[in-house]
């Protein structure tokens, strides 16, 4: 059964924005740490943010003040607004989500998240 599905993804030139969004089953999108990911060709996958219950979000320094995280509790959808795209930023975009709990969201590896949306595709051109 699906319980996270990207969407939004696609061709942007660089400098350009676009907001992904996550769909979650009602059940799951409460009580949750909620993460984004990415993975480059070639690359290991790589944490982007997390957020847990709504509370602060934990941005990696490459996106900082360059993507927001958000969350439409009514529509159980999280954002991802990103701005200023680069192409470096080019990669699969997964939404992931887990019910282990920590103090700070940023201690979790990925390993950790065992629900994972089947991402969506970013390509930035120069």
């Amino acid at each position: 059964q699906v319980q996270l599905v990207e969407s939004g993804g696609g061709l942007v030139q660089a400098g350009g924005s676009l907001r992904l969004s996550c769909a979650a089953r009602r059940s799951l999108f409460s009580g949750n740490t909620m993460g984004w990911f990415r993975q480059a060709p070639g690359k290991e996958r790589e944490s982007i943010l997390c957020n847990t219950n709504g509370g602060s979000t934990n941005y990696a320094g490459s996106v900082k003040g360059r993507f927001f995280a958000s969350r439409d509790n009514a529509k159980n959808t999280v954002f991802l607004q990103m701005n200023n795209l680069k192409p470096e930023d080019t990669a699969d975009y997964f939404c992931a989500a887990t019910d282990v709990r920590v103090e700070v969201c940023s201690m979790l590896s990925k390993y950790e998240y065992n629900i994972w949306g089947r991402g969506t595709q970013v390509t930035v051109s120069s």
